[in-house]
């Protein structure tokens, strides 16, 4: 009997990621599931390797409810690992490999972390070494036995490297141990696991100082990566290449679980650069490829561009550069969706033919009806009273996919008093239940795909104490969509430069949440509120965008056509 409430044929008992891996193998038997340079992994092959991982991480002691978390790249290993612990019961943590020292050791310790798994390296990364420099009581101690008060419960460490550091196991030694763990012993633990169980925990930027943790049921990514193998007309003969992380919300389900639904070929790919893609997408016939527009811009303008046979290429997401070079391809249709990650990605859908018939040129503003199981509103953003039909408000939401709550958060600090998710997003509803898109209201700055907290780099600078002002903005860019720009002033005895600022970012934050450009600026030339409190931010931007385009070419240029009220000149400081 299928599940009618989510609108999907599979069975509510099936929707873990224990099902999800064994319907998929049923469904896709010896067809490629992972492909990873000459390593072909079929999907009968896949839930054997999950289930020998499974096996062996319930003989290592993690069982229903202990928290395993995933450092790991887009590689096989990040599947195994992350369905294993999934059908055990455990919850799965996926951790950036962006992630500052800071920034890992915080979410290790958040989440109860009882195992890591992890790798060597990648690229300027070294996960283990870096892991036992910071805490060096990790060295020399037995796995299954570690002991450190900067994660209380962590107990072991594997890593996919034959011979790891002392203190870390192996993967091929964690796994020797699986044939010691009974078939009928993972199959029993494996039925005891329901699809609302706490299952996997994001962590994602928010507007406090820490990355939020939002927590999500088991079954909420199997129940997402059914619907994105729809919204996406993905099929058997589907190969998908992806620049998202597995770690995000949307590399878990549109990634990887979306095209394992649909019984697809997932590439994985550790790194994007240009001449990868192209070779990638040549040597395996790539039919669908995801990105950001500035990696489109990238291959367009790689030298090897107009050489590499592309063919394949049917679907490409966001792919605006690509399209436009390739203007003769007959590209499959797509359209919008919106979500975020406290609904494990999409709540809404748009149809595309709908989308093309009905809202032709509102593309980037029409996002769809919500999904089945979703309530989604558009109230008053003070008062939280529902708004009628046309009225522009902010969205807020609950339903099956919504998360279980931000872990150890308390629900009233994050629901409102009849319990929906306030988003911090405006959008009305036309006659049909449409929903179109009308900016943010929060502080959030969208970078090149990734939700960047002014609050944590603000925060971060606040406690280096080199500045006596800090303020981040979002100005327009014609390639990230919203570029991270910090306005400074240093304290007046203190000759710090732009380059010491980014430096010391680099080293408490992700790459991708460090400002692009960094701006001192005269205290005289900021504007504040008539309390005196707080800085005027439209002020801010305004003044950010004119010294940006006053020696930058091309971004100026930019803001001169698609935003010229930014270079109003701001108003005098006191005014």
């Amino acid at each position: 009997m299928g599940n009618g409430y989510l609108g999907l044929e599979t069975e509510r008992e099936r929707l873990t990621i224990g099902g999800f891996v064994a319907d998929c193998a049923t469904r896709h038997g010896d067809r490629d599931a992972l492909v990873s340079g000459d390593r072909r992994i079929t999907y009968r092959d896949l839930e054997r390797e999950v289930r020998q991982f499974a096996k062996a991480l319930l003989g290592a002691g993690v069982t229903k409810g202990a928290t395993a978390a995933l450092m790991l790249g887009n590689r096989p290993e990040f599947v195994i690992a992350a369905y294993a612990a999934g059908s055990v019961g455990a919850v799965v943590v996926p951790v950036s490999t962006f992630a500052s020292a800071e920034e890992r050791d915080y979410i290790l310790r958040h989440s109860d972390a009882s195992v890591l798994v992890t790798q060597p390296s990648l690229l300027k990364h070294r996960f283990v070494d870096e892991l036992l420099e910071s805490h060096p009581e990790l060295s020399g101690g037995r796995p299954g036995q570690l002991r450190s008060p900067a994660f209380p419960f962590l107990r072991r460490i594997v890593s996919c490297e034959p011979a790891p550091p002392d203190g870390v196991d192996a993967w091929d030694h964690l796994l020797s141990g699986a044939d010691e763990m009974p078939d009928e012993i993972l199959d029993a633990a494996m039925a005891e696991v329901h699809p609302r169980d706490p299952g996997i925990i994001i962590y994602t930027s928010g507007t406090s100082a820490h990355p939020k943790a939002v927590l999500h049921a088991n079954g909420t990514p199997i129940i997402q990566s059914w619907r994105w193998a729809d919204a996406l007309g993905l099929t058997p003969d589907d190969i998908v290449l992806s620049r998202f992380p597995y770690f995000w919300s949307g590399g878990f389900a549109m990634t990887l679980g979306g095209p394992l639904a649909a019984g697809a070929s997932v590439l994985t790919a550790e790194t994007f650069t240009p001449d990868v893609v192209l070779e990638l997408i040549e040597r395996e016939r790539v039919t669908v490829l995801q990105a950001m527009p500035h990696t489109y811009s990238e291959l367009v303008d790689h030298e090897d561009f107009a050489t590499r046979d592309l063919s394949s290429l049917s679907m490409a997401v966001g792919a605006e550069p690509l399209v436009a070079a390739l203007p003769d391809r007959a590209w499959r249709a797509q359209a919008n969706g919106y979500g975020l990650t406290e609904t494990f990605t999409f709540c809404t859908w748009a149809d595309p033919d709908e989308v093309r018939d009905r809202y032709a040129g509102e593309f980037r503003t029409v996002h769809g009806r919500p999904l089945p199981g979703i309530d989604l509103r558009i109230v008053d953003s003070e008062t939280g009273e529902p708004l009628a039909q046309g009225e522009l408000g902010e969205i807020a939401v609950k339903g099956a996919t919504f998360m279980l709550g931000y872990h150890k958060a308390d629900p009233e600090d994050y629901l409102d008093r009849n319990g929906y998710f306030r988003t911090g997003d405006t959008a009305h509803l036309d006659e049909t239940g449409m929903l179109h898109w009308g900016g943010r209201v929060s502080n959030m700055i969208k970078t090149a795909g990734a939700n960047v907290s002014p609050v944590e780099i603000e925060s971060k600078l606040s406690l280096w104490g080199r500045l006596k002002v800090a303020a981040v903005v979002p100005i327009p860019h014609p390639v990230v969509d919203e570029a991270v720009v910090l306005c400074a002033v240093p304290h007046h005895d203190d000759a710090v430069s732009p380059d010491d600022i980014v430096d010391h970012l680099r080293s408490v934050l992700a790459s991708y949440k460090v400002p692009k450009r960094v701006l001192l600026v005269d205290e005289s030339d900021l504007t504040h509120t008539s309390s005196g409190e707080k800085l005027k931010t439209t002020d801010l931007k305004r003044l950010a965008a004119g010294l940006i385009a006053a020696d930058d070419d091309d971004w100026g240029a930019h803001l001169r056509a698609s935003h010229p009220e930014l270079l109003v000149q701001a108003a005098p400081a006191g005014t």
